[in-house]
C-alpha cells in the first residue's frame, strides 16, 4: 500500500460523529462501550462470555437448516460447527440484498469481517471467531437494491414489489442478465461472472436464496457464514424482546432520551413501536391506538392479548425495524463487533442506552475498510503529474486552483501583498487618528477599494494561469474523475464486476492481502 495513504478523519468523506468516534473524543464516548482495538476485544469477550447456550444451540441448528441445498465449503462448515462451542464468537456485518452485491463497499464489508476474525484468532488463540454476513431479507426498500452501475451504465431490475425483499421472486432477472452480458464483454473472467449471475438469480426462486448462493460462491472459501434473520426459530429467541416492545415501548423511551441530548445530527428517529407486521406481500408498521394495535395501511387490528398470542405461535410475523434490528442480531449471535459504514455506525451510536436497559451487551463498532482502486496505468499517470494520493482526495476546485498556482513561474497568490497593504493602511490610520479623525472613513474606503482591486487582479491572473496550463490541469481532472466518479468514492458508485472482469480472483486476493480492518485509513490498492 502506498505510504501516503490518508486517514478516514482527513479524507473529507465522514461526518462529525464518525470523525469524533475515530478520534475517541470525549464528546462521543457516552454512546459506546469499547473502542475496537485488538486489546479491547478481551473486554468484549468477557462481556459476551455468558451468551445463552440455548440460543447458541438454536442458532447452530437453524443455520445448518438454512444451508440445506447449498454447497458448503470445508471452511464454512467448520465455522458452522464451531458456533456450538462456548469459546466461539462472531464478527458481523449486514447489508441489503443488493442486486449482484450492489456497490463495491459490500465486498469491503465482507473482507473486513473475515480479516478481523483472522487477526483475532492470532491474538486470542484459545477462542474462535466466525465471520458473519447478516442478510437484510426483511427490508422492503426495493428501489435501493434493484440496480447497480457497471461501466457507468445503470443496470436495473424492474418489477412490482411488496413485503419482505428476501421473498421476492426472481422473475425478470433474465432480462438483466442480457444487459449484463453485453456490458461485460467476452473475457474469461466476464464469462465466469455471467455464469455466476445466472446460477444465482435464474436458478433460485427468491431473492434471499439467490443472494445466499452468490455470496457463498464468492466467499465460502474464507469460511463466511450467512445468516437469514427472517426465520421462525431465530425469531422465537427474540420473542421476549418483541413482547417488551409491544407492551412497554422500551426502545422509543430510551432512544428518545439519548436523542434529547445527542450532540450530533440524528441518523434515525425511533417510532413508538419499532416493529413491522410481516406476512405474504406485506410488511407494515405496527401502531398502537389506545388499547388496540393496528397494522398500518391495512384493515388488520388486534387487542394486546390477540397480538401476543400471534407472537407466541407465529413469531416470524414480527419484523424489527432499523432501531430493533441491531438488538435482534445481538440477541441471537455471540457477537463481539459490528462492522459497517459511517451511516450505520452513526445510528448504532444512538442505541447504547437501549441495549443497557434490556441488559444486552453493546457490541464494538468498527468502521469498515474503504478503498481506492488504481490501475497501473492510472498510477503511472499520477506519478507523471506529480500528484500524491492525498492530493486526489481534495475537492476538485481546490485541487485545480492549487495546482495552477504550483505550475506558474510567477506568484499568483497575493496574500503577502495584501498583508503589506494592510500594514501600510494601519500606519495611515494611526497618523489620521492623531491629526484629523474625519479622514478615517475615507481611509477605510480606500483600503477596501485597494484590497478589492488586488483580489480581482489575483482572480484574473489565476484564471489566465488555468487557461495557460489547461492541458496539464485537464489531465489532473480526468484522473481524479476516474478514481472518484461523480466526485464521490468508487465504492459508492461502482460494482465489483467492473474489476473482477479484468483481474479475476486476483481482485479479491489483492484486497485480502492489503486491507487492515483496524488501521482506520483509506486503502489505496494498485493493480500492476
Amino acid at each position: 500500500m502506498p505510504s501516503d495513504c490518508i486517514t478516514f478523519q482527513n479524507s473529507g468523506y465522514f461526518t462529525e460523529i464518525i470523525v469524533d468516534y475515530l478520534n475517541q473524543s470525549e464528546k462521543v464516548k457516552p454512546y459506546y462501550k469499547h473502542f475496537p482495538t485488538l486489546e479491547n476485544f478481551k473486554l468484549q469477550i468477557e462481556e459476551k462470555q455468558n451468551f445463552s447456550p440455548e440460543n447458541r444451540k438454536v442458532l447452530a441448528q437453524t443455520l445448518q437448516q438454512q444451508y440445506e441445498g447449498f454447497a458448503v465449503s470445508e471452511a464454512t462448515q467448520k465455522n458452522l460447527d464451531l458456533l456450538n462451542e462456548k469459546q466461539t464468537f462472531t464478527i458481523t456485518t449486514g447489508h441489503q440484498l443488493s442486486l449482484f452485491t450492489g456497490h463495491l463497499y459490500f465486498v469491503y464489508k465482507i473482507i473486513s469481517v473475515i480479516k478481523l476474525c483472522n487477526q483475532l484468532k492470532e491474538q486470542y488463540p484459545n477462542n474462535d471467531f466466525v465471520p458473519v454476513y447478516w442478510m437484510a431479507t426483511e427490508d422492503h426498500d426495493f428501489e435501493e437494491i434493484n440496480h447497480f452501475l457497471l461501466h457507468e451504465k445503470k443496470i436495473v431490475w424492474n418489477k412490482p414489489s411488496g413485503g419482505a425483499v428476501g421473498e421476492f421472486d426472481t422473475d425478470g432477472l433474465d432480462e438483466v442478465l442480457k444487459v449484463l452480458s453485453t456490458e461485460l464483454g467476452i473475457s474469461t473472467h466476464a464469462q465466469y461472472l455471467k455464469e455466476l449471475f445466472e446460477k444465482s438469480y435464474l436458478k433460485h426462486s427468491n431473492l434471499a436464496d439467490a443472494t445466499r448462493f452468490l455470496v457463498n460462491e464468492l466467499f465460502s472459501d474464507y469460511g463466511l457464514v450467512i445468516v437469514d434473520g427472517n426465520d421462525k426459530n431465530l425469531k422465537k429467541l427474540f420473542a421476549p424482546y418483541v413482547r417488551q416492545e409491544l407492551q412497554n415501548q422500551v426502545s422509543f423511551t430510551k432512544v428518545s432520551e439519548t436523542l434529547n441530548s445527542f450532540p450530533y445530527t440524528v441518523q434515525v428517529n425511533p417510532r413508538e413501536i419499532n416493529l413491522f407486521y410481516l406476512d405474504k406481500n406485506l410488511r407494515e408498521r405496527i401502531i398502537k391506538e389506545d388499547d388496540t394495535y393496528v397494522v398500518n395501511n391495512t384493515n388488520l387490528k388486534f387487542s394486546e392479548s390477540e397480538l401476543l398470542d400471534i407472537l407466541e405461535s407465529h413469531p416470524e410475523k414480527f419484523s424489527p425495524n432499523v432501531i430493533m434490528r441491531p438488538l435482534y442480531q445481538e440477541v441471537i449471535l455471540p457477537n463481539l463487533c459490528y462492522v459497517g459504514g459511517g451511516g450505520e455506525l452513526a445510528y448504532w451510536l444512538e442505541l447504547k442506552a437501549f441495549f443497557d436497559e434490556v441488559n444486552v451487551p453493546f457490541p464494538m463498532l468498527l468502521l469498515r475498510n474503504s478503498v481506492v482502486l488504481v490501475s497501473d496505468k492510472q498510477n503511472r499517470k499520477r506519478e507523471k503529474l506529480n500528484l500524491s494520493f492525498a492530493d486526489l482526495f481534495e475537492k476538485q476546485p481546490k485541487l485545480v486552483e492549487r495546482k495552477a498556482k504550483e505550475f506558474s513561474e510567477i506568484d499568483v497568490d497575493f496574500i503577502e501583498l495584501k498583508t503589506q497593504l494592510q500594514k501600510q493602511f494601519e500606519a495611515l490610520k494611526a497618523a489620521v487618528a492623531k491629526t484629523d479623525k474625519s479622514f478615517a472613513g475615507a481611509v477605510d474606503a480606500q483600503e477596501k477599494k485597494q484590497i478589492k482591486g488586488l483580489e480581482n487582479l489575483e482572480k484574473r491572473l489565476l484564471k489566465a494561469n488555468k487557461k495557460y496550463f489547461a492541458e496539464q490541469l485537464s489531465h489532473i481532472i480526468t484522473l481524479q474523475n476516474e478514481l472518484f466518479p461523480n466526485h464521490s468514492l468508487q465504492e459508492r458508485q461502482n460494482n465489483f464486476a467492473e474489476y473482477y472482469s479484468e483481474y479475476g480472483k486476483l481482485f479479491f486476493d489483492k484486497l485480502f492481502q492489503e486491507l487492515e480492518p483496524l488501521a482506520h485509513k483509506f486503502n489505496v490498492v494498485i493493480f500492476d
